[in-house]
């Protein structure tokens, strides 16, 4: 089967499994106890506010797709295909979150969920002279874009420079950009990324000695940092207990492991109990209803590049990404925490479930071109749901 045919089976089977997912949320609307939202399978309202600004995300994802097909990131520098990539997700995330205007943009002014990590940004920035919410959401969402090129990092030490190049439109135009725009939340996915870059650097045969067990501290650092923000995110380091022992590397989990606890322990300290705020971060939504709706939230989010990265993913180096984000999603089902708004928790997760979306259709084949098709088809998701959410 030809490389385009095998594209479109992917994005039909991904139209699919979206289509038989929002049958299951309208039936869970209709027919299971309150959800906690007017907009399932998201958390938030329906208000359909489409207008000029609607234009500039198609424009965006338009030239993002022409310099790829003209196979432009192949040939440039790698600096300059991370300088890119890091603009190209900067404006495809202001042009999505300008759909329903500047409201997309307005950040949080304060937080009182229960881990402690956003608030005490929150405090940072105000105390720095950001006061005013557009201040503080431009802020964060050119903080936020920094997830595009700290995964490409990752994929390439992973899997391959070829792979990550061609990766670049598939994260720069992800879906799940809607909700990286004046978000804590892309602010939890950029430090998950760079655990998830300093655990690949660390753990490169290159790499021996006090230069790996900084790298694999560094990441544990970075993991725990990124606990006190939320409580699904100590699941991603599967992933790189996945690449240390695939990479022979076992040991570095020991210092990554402390690494990660150091932040933990300072919160305790402080007054913070982390186990105790897991248990206390219970809802009153129905779990099992939840549960099922998120894996249509996560279909949607990471778009038709998803099914393309499940097949082929034993055919890249880079699945240790994928099976520890994978895990991720399956364990915070399982235990119950995904009782709506998985859009915001599982950030940190959809990149790395599409990590495989530029591996080769057999194992140790010839590099592929990137699924500009399924990006396409994905950008074109994203401005439509973007128009549909009120911000």
């Amino acid at each position: 089967m030809s490389e385009a045919r095998v594209t479109r089976w992917d994005l039909f089977v991904w139209l699919a499994l979206a289509g038989a997912g929002l049958a299951f949320t309208w039936l869970a609307v209709r027919f299971a106890s309150p959800l906690g939202t007017d907009a399932a399978p998201f958390l938030g309202t329906y208000q359909w506010n489409a207008g000029p600004a609607t234009v500039l995300a198609p424009v965006v994802a338009a030239v993002v797709i022409s310099v790829a097909a003209r196979g432009w990131w192949d040939r440039v520098s790698w600096p300059i295909v991370l300088l890119t990539g890091y603009l190209a997700g900067l404006m495809w995330t202001l042009a999505l979150a300008v759909v329903n205007g500047a409201e997309g943009l307005y950040g949080p002014a304060n937080h009182t969920g229960e881990p402690p990590g956003p608030a005490l940004v929150l405090r940072w920035i105000h105390r720095a002279g950001l006061t005013g919410p557009l201040a503080v959401g431009l802020l964060l969402t050119a903080v936020g874009a920094l997830l595009v090129p700290l995964v490409l990092v990752a994929v390439r030490n992973g899997c391959g420079d070829v792979e990550a190049r061609r990766y670049l439109p598939v994260v720069a135009l992800a879906p799940y950009a809607i909700w990286v725009a004046a978000s804590l939340d892309g602010l939890v996915a950029v430090l998950v990324a760079a655990m998830v870059a300093a655990g690949a650097w660390a753990s490169d045969h290159r790499r021996t000695g006090p230069k790996a067990g900084a790298g694999a501290i560094t990441a544990g650092l970075l993991l725990g940092m990124a606990a006190m923000f939320s409580f699904a995110v100590p699941w991603m380091g599967f992933s790189l207990v996945c690449l240390y022992f695939a990479r022979r590397r076992a040991a570095l989990n020991i210092l990554t492991g402390l690494g990660a606890l150091v932040p933990v322990a300072v919160a305790q300290v402080l007054g913070f109990r982390w186990v105790d705020g897991l248990l206390a971060a219970q809802r009153e939504r129905p779990v099992l209803w939840w549960g099922a709706i998120s894996l249509a939230v996560l279909l949607l989010a990471a778009g038709p590049a998803l099914v393309a990265s499940l097949r082929k993913m034993r055919n890249t180096p880079g699945w240790p990404f994928l099976v520890g984000a994978g895990a991720a999603v399956l364990s915070t089902v399982l235990a119950g925490l995904a009782r709506g708004g998985v859009e915001h928790a599982w950030l940190t997760f959809f990149p790395w479930l599409t990590v495989a979306a530029t591996a080769p259709e057999r194992q140790a084949g010839p590099p592929v071109p990137s699924p500009l098709l399924l990006v396409g088809a994905g950008a074109a998701a994203a401005v439509v749901l973007r128009a549909a959410l009120a911000p």
